[in-house]
């Protein structure tokens, strides 16, 4: 690529043009969540045939659903430790490997042992595939393009999801034996392809710098900025954010002690600055939040949701829960161009109050339907039309937002294992969801349990309003100053006070 030596740049030095180079890594990095999003959206369906043919009760398929996400939780906190030692890259390719390995174990599954066997080699694949994709699209987009780029992971993982629920509806006409075999082994292509294609990638220039590799991290900034001038001022901060002299025109320098992750957890629990400690809520409860508030129960247990509303045969119950892929998906591509239009903090917080709205009407749908005698269709629409209403808000704000968010607060050598830890609470989370639904809405009826979410999303909105600045246009090198200090400006929203010293994360 021809890094024009002159170009259009912003106050902040930052291009005005997209980078076509990066947003191309983005995409390859972003494929992983593609597995993914497949491997969550395929079981929705497939458990309505692997119940059948394995005789297993609820209990057990809870179990099955959830356990994905336990062993997402222990992968992703083995994530960022490996991405600090061996690499963005090399940790993608890692997450395809595990990948194959899953999906082939439960495409074989003789047994129930064997499949939950092959879920859980699955779930250590996600907690990889789900530190990693954003961490590195934020490393390597500009401020101006970061939303979009970082945005991408999530906008693939209902990419997935819509593939795993399109070939839940066609794998269906198959045998019994065979078809949902297919469903889950068929991951294992994918996973494979993108070990080989990821190879072909450059490594984030701010591991490379993190590492003393500075002339390294300045060849690839030189091909994910569109100018010289834009790369010099990107590697200048980047130089700071790793300890070094922003002057130095060395090619190699002996990097510090944190370069490969040590000593972050002391810094992120045990002695955290009050910039780092604000940063740590926030992120965990942004990712808290997106799973309790019950995205999970329509996108894992839609069949189940949608028969409860008054849809009977397994076809219309499948194709209804294609409607939840479409939906999710259409709406996710939009936000992906608004995020760094409108920012993040705007769509999170419209995005949760039409969730807060949306949840409550599906409570009381499906209350009136359970409650009635005869079938009533008017109920089963207004549940529909409310289910794919909320995913619609869901999928524009805080689907994407939460992705974007975590991954570009952190301060650089605390960045991996910070979003680790994220993905680590949003897995714990998901799982919670995903093993205890049933029995949350055989106790409280299912209305109740969506009348529940609509209360935690409530208490969400909030949290965003007060604890969630605004981070559009912000360099990563920027973020500790903006959570270092705050005052509110007339339109609500956060202003940086002068003076502020970055804290030793970045020393």
């Amino acid at each position: 690529m021809v890094v024009h030596a002159v170009d259009n740049l912003d106050a902040n030095g930052e291009s005005q043009k997209f980078n076509k180079y990066a947003c191309a890594c983005s995409i390859v990095a972003s494929m992983i969540s593609i597995i993914f999003g497949y491997d969550t959206g395929v079981m929705s369906g497939a458990m309505i045939f692997i119940k059948e043919e394995l005789k297993i009760d609820d209990v057990e398929v809870e179990v099955l659903a959830g356990i994905l996400n336990i062993c997402a939780l222990v992968g992703s906190l083995f994530a960022g430790r490996t991405s600090d030692y061996i690499g963005r890259r090399y940790t993608i390719v890692l997450a395809s490997v595990i990948f194959m390995v899953g999906a082939i174990l439960m495409g074989y599954g003789p047994d129930y042992a064997v499949l939950l066997g092959g879920r859980c080699i699955s779930g250590i694949g996600v907690g990889f595939a789900l530190m990693i994709a954003p961490v590195y699209s934020a490393e390597i987009s500009s401020a101006k393009s970061r939303g979009f780029l970082t945005s991408l992971p999530e906008l693939c993982i209902s990419i997935g999801i819509l593939l795993g629920y399109i070939s839940n509806y066609f794998f269906a006409k198959l045998t019994l034996k065979l078809g949902w075999r297919l469903m889950l082994g068929v991951a294992a292509i994918p996973s494979l392809v993108l070990a080989f294609g990821i190879i072909k990638m450059p490594e984030s220039p701010r591991w490379l710098a993190m590492q003393g590799r500075l002339g390294d991290a300045k060849k690839v900034l030189l091909l994910v900025c569109n100018c010289t001038e834009e790369a010099d001022r990107r590697l200048h901060d980047i130089k700071i954010a790793a300890g070094f002299d922003p002057n130095c025109n060395e090619d190699y320098l002996k990097p510090s002690k944190h370069s490969r992750g040590k000593g972050v957890w002391k810094e992120l629990f045990l002695r955290p600055t009050p910039a780092v400690r604000w940063i740590l809520v926030a992120a965990i409860g942004i990712h808290f939040f997106e799973h309790a508030t019950g995205i999970e129960a329509i996108v894992l247990y839609g069949p189940r949701i949608f028969k409860k509303a008054g849809i009977k045969s397994k076809e219309k119950l499948l194709l209804a829960t294609i409607g939840v892929g479409l939906t999710k998906t259409l709406f996710i591509t939009f936000s992906t161009f608004l995020l760094d239009k409108v920012g993040r903090r705007k769509l999170l917080l419209v995005s949760t109050a039409g969730m807060v709205v949306m949840l409550s009407t599906v409570g009381f749908g499906l209350t009136l339907a359970e409650a009635s005698k005869h079938e009533s269709k008017w109920a089963l629409v207004l549940s529909i039309v409310a289910t794919y209403t909320f995913l619609a808000f869901f999928s524009i704000g805080l689907a994407p937002v939460t992705w974007v968010y975590s991954a570009e607060i952190f301060p650089l050598k605390l960045r991996a294992q910070g979003v680790a830890i994220g993905v680590a609470v949003n897995r714990l989370m998901n799982a919670t969801i995903s093993m205890t639904f049933i029995s949350l809405y055989k106790a409280i009826t299912i209305g109740g349990a969506f009348f529940l979410f609509a209360g935690i999303a409530v208490i969400a909105w909030f949290f965003f309003y007060f604890l969630c600045p605004e981070t559009k246009g912000k360099s990563l090198e920027e973020m500790e100053l903006l959570f270092s200090r705050r005052s509110r400006n007339s339109n609500g929203g956060i202003e940086i006070q002068p003076g502020i010293k970055a804290s030793n994360a970045n020393k």
